[in-house]
């Protein structure tokens, strides 16, 4: 028998959702060197592993769209777009600033309906009709 979610089992699991998309752009934001390291101070870059993060939170959003809340799907998308516009100055050499800290710390939820941030997509497969059997490739920049 399935069991009913009361509002504050929804809201407790709203918190959860928005700290988890927040611990893998922590995770992102530190490959990416935003985040020193706290005992050594040194801002080490791993574009592979930021891109993994960065990944995972498109896969995220991929599979719970229509699911998520104005606040949710807000945060989800600044993080994204934040960490893409990181990753790219970083991937071009530009100095990545360790104190700007948007990709470490949720923006305040749009008062309006966020649009999606566009993803960077390249078609591989012809269009067939069929969104299930369409494949692409992601490029930050790199």
């Amino acid at each position: 028998m399935a069991e009913v979610q009361t509002h504050t089992e929804s809201g407790e699991m709203a918190q959860r959702f928005i700290e988890m998309v927040m611990m893998q752009a922590q995770n992102a934001a530190y490959a990416l060197g935003q985040i020193p390291h706290p005992e050594t101070g040194e801002a080490p870059v791993n574009l592979d592993l930021a891109r993994l993060f960065i990944d995972h939170l498109i896969v995220l959003r991929s599979k719970t769209r229509g699911n998520l809340s104005t606040e949710e799907l807000g945060v989800l998308n600044n993080a994204i777009s934040n960490l893409q516009m990181v990753f790219v100055e970083v991937s071009q050499g530009s100095p990545a600033s360790p104190d700007n800290g948007d990709t470490a710390k949720p923006a305040a939820p749009p008062a309006e309906t966020p649009t999606p941030a566009p993803e960077v997509a390249t078609p591989l497969a012809s269009d067939s009709g069929e969104e299930s059997r369409k494949k692409f490739t992601k490029s930050y920049g790199a």
